[in-house]
């Protein structure tokens, strides 16, 4: 809902107010952002109060009390005594980088903002039936050059979402260039916040970290081309006092998979501007006569339920808005990918075996990794040959295909259509179409170029291309990878434009992926770049799932995923049991406990099944079944992450109608004769009855050791052929566990679960836990009661 009355706008959602006040009728100046108020404010009251100046301070040429460097502003501009950290650079007709955009006229009107698909870029999809929707665009102007620059509002009431770009045309007759503009500003009054980014690197993305705001500058951003694994859009605000389900805290990204920009500042008068948008490192824009510029569109939210408030508001937004319509609550499928199993070294022979075990254990959908094209033997050779290596796999992609849905199971396929090889019979013919500077020294990643796809016939031809062979063959999945960041930015088509690479070059990757994407609507699109460096809004508003990380150890993946949580939905995130030692980190974790974690997004196995034991090949069927039960809870339930008072590690999902809930208890290191486990279970019915039961899971006897000695009538050696033959067929059973309590006593009390091995004895009842361990229960709701 959006309200305008007495020069105030007032954007409002089921929990939160933005209001607006015009300023002198010139200057917007933000009067609010937080919790619900009332509809009806006078402007005065919320106003910064001017009485006699600030000192040396800059003041506004109508009114010389007023400064605007102490003025909560919707959006400042060059020149006008604002020496805070600007959204807006950008050099005017006359040389100089002094503007003046002053209120013009506002539009509000119902749905999404109108020329959403002008922009040439994701945005939010505001079809959701019966949903209120409503957008704002209030127009400010230079009436000086007639420069004319859009604030765009959008407000999603029923997730609490309030979404914002700028929008920059020229109606001059003169060039202006743009050096930086951010898709949204917000000054807030106070100063005692924390800011929380997520961040890190490859194999070890997104996890938290949180830093007390200070008198300065805090910059989260990406200079990669994409989004990144380093510094992901997503940021978090929130107050000294906010945890995890009280307290204020705001959230705020970006829909956009390119080189993003945020920042914090914390000012001399103790309050804070955030600004989120395109990088401006290497960024200029030539906007010439009637051109306009249109930045992503920023996302903003706020909850007065701590940071899982925000969590759970940014679940249900991607959901709804922006993944694909046709994925939007599809359960996905169990996968298994071949990459860990095989690498490069296979053959339809080996593929077969291994889909055939994968399909008696129950997976769902077979992913065919990279090397089945071109000449494809190792990551040398062959990027941009997309056609089929029949000899390799000893026959058609169609044929392969078929022969996987014969077992059951669906077909999918990994491809990179961002990259060139130069030893490719693409780069032969088109050498020029990798991105390069002439006459430098290359610096490569992965032995791969980047194709330009600033370049329409690129674009054109590597499409052609990929739906050749997605339409060749029954494939219905596809892993869209991106393994490399740009460097040496250029384009031969661009001139002395170079300054627009970076974003022209992600507008191509979006003009193919809605170009394939749309020519196979039935294909689930997975999008990937070395794991998760583009997990971002941009990349689920075309393929509604993203590999989180190439790590797929389970102690990596808890601060991974639970990192990610924070703004993207379980649905959206690829979870994979593999082998051990793991592939990454060399560390090995218990097939229970691999499985475990991976529950929590949407559940694939990149292992080689048919090397599995008889034990190991009877739990993972057993899993995949527990999965497929509890799926659309696993991928669709509402998250919240937690920590019991010894600090082991609970994840919980909760059912919409909170009929159903399934907890986690993951104990990274095991401590001698350590305490008892509280397990709490937040967001049940106060008022309803449930039966609590622990899964029935499997212990390796090879973790007891030399101590399966002392209950042996025979003699076992530790790592000895008898020990390594009973595992292979034999595990022991989980303890029994299982309780009926009501929901509030679930929430604030808590059940002890029973005691861990502390070294002194072993029964049924024991708890075999150790390092990196979890135990997983079912929550149902008891009718009647």
């Amino acid at each position: 809902m959006i309200q305008y009355e007495n020069q105030v706008f007032h954007l409002a959602t089921e929990h939160t107010s933005y209001i607006i006040g015009i300023r002198n009728e010139r200057y917007l100046e933000n009067l609010y952002y937080g919790r619900k108020v009332h509809t009806r404010v006078t402007n005065t009251a919320l106003q910064e109060k001017f009485g006699t100046g600030y000192g040396n301070s800059t003041v506004c040429p109508e009114d010389t009390t007023m400064t605007l460097d102490n003025l909560c502003m919707e959006y400042s501009f060059g020149g006008n005594g604002d020496y805070r950290h600007s959204p807006l650079e950008m050099q005017m007709p006359d040389y100089s980088y002094s503007n003046r955009f002053y209120y013009k006229e506002h539009e509000i009107y119902e749905g999404e903002y109108r020329d959403s698909k002008k922009t040439k870029m994701p945005y939010v999809r505001c079809s959701q039936e019966g949903e209120q929707t409503s957008t704002l665009e209030i127009i400010l102007e230079d009436w000086l050059y007639s420069v004319e620059l859009k604030l765009i509002y959008t407000v999603l009431p029923s997730c609490d979402v309030i979404t914002r770009r700028t929008v920059i045309t020229n109606k001059g007759t003169e060039s202006i260039q743009l050096n930086r503009i951010m898709s949204m500003q917000l000054d807030l009054p106070e100063s005692d916040y924390y800011m929380e980014t997520f961040d890190g690197a490859w194999t070890r993305e997104r996890h938290v970290n949180r830093k007390k705001l200070e008198s300065g500058l805090y910059v989260n951003e990406s200079t990669t081309g994409s989004s990144s694994n380093r510094h992901n859009p997503l940021i978090l605000l929130t107050k000294e006092n906010c945890t995890e389900n009280a307290g204020s805290c705001y959230g705020i990204n970006l829909i956009y998979s390119g080189n993003h920009y945020e920042a914090v500042e914390v000012t001399p008068y103790e309050k804070i501007r955030i600004m989120t948008g395109i990088n401006p490192y290497q960024f200029e824009w030539e906007l010439g006569q009637d051109e306009t510029f249109f930045t992503p569109e920023a996302v903003l939210t706020y909850s007065h339920k701590g940071r899982q408030g925000v969590s759970s508001q940014f679940a249900t937004f991607v959901n709804q808005y922006i993944v694909p319509k046709q994925w939007q609550g599809t359960e996905r499928p169990v996968l298994i990918n071949n990459w860990e199993a095989t690498y490069f070294d296979f053959t339809e022979k080996k593929l077969l075996k291994l889909a055939k075990e994968a399909a008696s254990l129950g997976v769902e959908l077979f992913v065919l990794d990279d090397g089945w094209f071109g000449k494809r033997e190792s990551d040398t050779s062959s990027l941009g040959d997309w056609f089929v290596n029949e000899k390799k796999l000893g026959g058609s992609l169609n044929q392969l295909a078929a022969k996987i849905n014969n077992l059951g199971m669906k077909f999918g396929l990994w491809i990179e259509p961002e990259m060139i090889s130069e030893n490719s019979e693409l780069y032969r013919k088109h050498p020029d179409w990798a991105v390069r500077i002439p006459k430098r020294e290359d610096y490569i990643g992965r032995n791969q170029y980047v194709l330009d796809l600033t370049r329409e016939e690129v674009r054109d031809t590597v499409v052609q291309m990929i739906l050749n062979v997605l339409h060749g063959a029954n494939i219905e999945y596809v892993k869209w990878d991106m393994n490399r960041h740009l460097s040496d930015a250029y384009s031969a088509s661009l001139g002395k434009r170079q300054g627009e690479f970076y974003h022209r070059y992600i507008l191509g990757v979006y003009d193919m992926m809605e170009r394939i994407t749309k020519a196979c609507p039935k294909i689930l699109f997975e999008s990937c770049s070395a794991g998760g460096n583009r997990f971002d809004l941009g990349m689920l508003y075309y393929m509604p799932q993203i590999w989180t990380s190439d790590d797929t150890d389970a102690n990596e993946r808890v601060e991974i995923q639970e990192g990610t949580s924070y703004g993207y939905p379980l649905s959206t995130m690829g979870a994979h049991v593999s082998a051990v030692p793991n592939h990454q980190t060399l560390r090995n974790i218990g097939l229970e406990n691999r499985f475990h974690i991976a529950c929590f997004g949407v559940l694939g196995y990149e292992l080689d099944v048919t090397k599995l034991s008889t034990a190991d090949k009877r739990i993972v069927k057993n899993q995949i079944a527990f999965y497929k039960e509890h799926r659309k809870l696993f991928q669709y339930g509402n998250f919240k992450g937690e920590r019991m008072h010894n600090g082991n590690i609970i994840w919980q999902v909760v059912s919409e109608d909170k009929k159903e809930a399934i907890v986690m208890c993951y104990q990274r290191l095991q401590r001698a004769n350590s305490s008892s486990d509280v397990l709490k279970v937040k967001g049940l019915d106060a008022d309803s009855l449930y039966h609590v039961q622990a899964r029935k899971q499997s212990i390796s006897i090879k973790q007891f050791g030399d101590l399966v000695n002392q209950a042996s009538p025979v003699p076992i050696k530790d790592e000895g052929i008898m020990q390594t033959i009973v595992n292979k067929v034999y595990m022991l059973d989980s303890e029994e566990e299982s309780y009926e309590l009501y929901g509030d006593m679930l929430e604030y009390a808590g059940f002890k679960l029973k005691q861990q091995f502390v070294g002194t004895g072993y029964t049924g009842d024991t708890r075999v836990m150790g390092d990196f361990a979890t135990r997983i229960y079912t929550i149902t709701k008891k009718e009647g009661f």
